[in-house]
């Protein structure tokens, strides 16, 4: 049987007990004048011991004051394991919290949660003069994502990607945290060399990655050992993969018996400082590992950032030995201005009718950004502090230039590549604009153009110019 609800509050019993014990006071002072008062006062109580849900036993005839003091610590007694009660159930009950970072559900101890996040891009792309490319509309992603704890030691994240003709898996792995310092990464996820490529696609400031992230790895599958000290001034990634090709993910399982090695340092010397370098940053990427085969799993094909293909090997090379990538990268951001920048050089073995060669494929990238409305830039994207619509806000405005360039090893034409199909260098530049109306919401426009140097006996492709618009809602 349920007792009668009484809110047991801490100051409902201070009222209580400072009610009887004034009223008892005055009984005891006025006992021989005024016996009726015990009387009353043993009926109050009663009522108040029903609506706490206290039983105070029969109704004693010519109860005294000692016996109604006795009931009445009993009821404070109550009244205290009620509040105890109603606290510890106020700890551990669950909690669901919806902002702009998504939804979250966590338990009341949080050490267990389920986070849902979710990323969409869509795309207005059109492409002027002869680039042979089509105007349309994209859905560029399409991400739900589910991430949390389950206790204190594990934590994971699963994404799927839904943009294209196919589903598949972006991200699915499983972090032990034993200590900032160190913890262990286990599953599909991004392979630490290139800076860019670990940057989040809704972070990014242009609509698409730079020309050296073609040749930096993408997500892969293995596990990897990761961690920050000092204060978050020096952290480190060096893991073990099945290995993946320049510029895409790896497929779901090892086409090959070969592993690769990929490693990262990166230094903030400065953050949390109030000195004008604090936003600097360094550090150096690295991979080596060996690949033997042909096809798209073990040899790349390189694009621009319009998403064309320049540079593709014949169908009849192999990757036939080792391969390496080392990767210097560096930002900086200062208030509403960032910069970003990194140098790659991929070095791979290939094969073909018994010849054979180390082809060496380098590309440099930088990005700087500049935000108009007072906001901080920053690695993980801007917050726009007034969004749009909110107190007569306007949100967020950022400029944004990059310029690159990807060159192509002369070594490789014209037994490995075809020189009427392929470039032997690319460079890049895009202007762009941003307008973050809130926290979740904001619209990009990007000019591309992209120049092409023939091939050793071969000639020029067609410039690529292109226009590309992005919607982005995150959370």
């Amino acid at each position: 049987m349920t007792a009668p609800f009484l809110p047991s509050t801490v100051p409902t019993r201070k009222l209580l007990s400072l009610s009887l014990a004034v009223a008892l006071c005055g009984a005891a002072a006025s006992a021989q004048a005024q016996q009726p008062t015990v009387e009353q006062l043993q009926q109050r109580l009663e009522r108040l011991e029903r609506l706490a849900g206290v039983s105070g036993g029969a109704p004693a005839e010519g109860a005294c004051l000692a016996e109604l003091d006795q009931r009445l610590r009993i009821l404070e007694r109550r009244l205290e394991l009620q509040e105890e009660e109603r606290v510890a159930a106020a700890k551990t009950a669950p909690k669901l919290t919806v902002d702009q970072k998504g939804a979250a559900f966590r338990s009341g101890d949080g050490n267990y949660e389920l986070k849902l996040r979710g990323l969409l891009q869509g795309d207005a792309r059109v492409f002027l003069g002869d680039s042979g490319q089509n105007d349309t509309f994209l859905l560029r992603t399409a991400r739900p994502t589910l991430e949390g704890s389950l206790g204190r030691l594990l934590a994971y994240r699963f994404t799927p990607e839904f943009a294209g003709d196919s589903a598949s898996i972006v991200d699915a792995y499983a972090d032990l945290r034993f200590d900032p310092a160190y913890t262990v990464r286990v599953g599909k996820f991004t392979s630490p060399v290139g800076l860019e490529r670990l940057q989040s696609s809704a972070a990014l400031v242009d609509v698409e990655r730079a020309l050296a992230s073609e040749l930096a790895p993408n997500r892969d599958l293995g596990v990897q050992l990761q961690g920050e000290v000092a204060k978050g001034r020096f952290s480190y990634a060096l893991g073990v993969f099945n290995g993946a090709v320049d510029g895409r993910d790896a497929v779901t399982s090892n086409p090959d018996h070969d592993v690769e090695f990929a490693g990262r340092v990166f230094f903030e010397p400065l953050k949390g400082t109030d000195s004008a370098w604090a936003g600097l940053g360094f550090g150096l990427g690295a991979s080596t590992g060996e690949k033997h085969g042909a096809g798209s799993s073990f040899l790349p094909r390189y694009r621009t950032p319009g998403q064309a293909t320049f540079f593709s090997y014949r169908g009849t090379v192999l990757a036939d030995g080792s391969h390496r990538r080392w990767s210097p990268q560096g930002w900086f951001y200062r208030n509403g201005f960032g910069l970003q920048g990194e140098y790659i050089v991929s070095q791979q073995q290939v094969a073909r009718d018994g010849r054979r060669a180390e082809l060496d494929h380098r590309a440099w990238q930088a990005t700087a950004s500049y935000v108009l409305t007072g906001e901080d830039a920053g690695y993980r994207g801007v917050t726009p502090a007034r969004p749009f619509g909110s107190n007569g806000g306007l949100g967020a405005f950022e400029l944004t230039a990059r310029y690159g360039v990807l060159d192509i090893d002369d070594d490789a034409f014209p037994f490995y590549a075809d020189p009427a199909a392929s470039a032997s260098r690319v460079r890049a530049w895009t202007l762009g604009a941003n307008w973050y109306l809130t926290a979740n919401l904001r619209l990009a426009t990007n000019y591309l153009h992209s120049r092409f140097d023939a091939a050793p006996g071969g000639i020029a492709l067609p410039a690529e110019k292109a226009v590309f618009s992005r919607l982005q809602v995150s959370f």
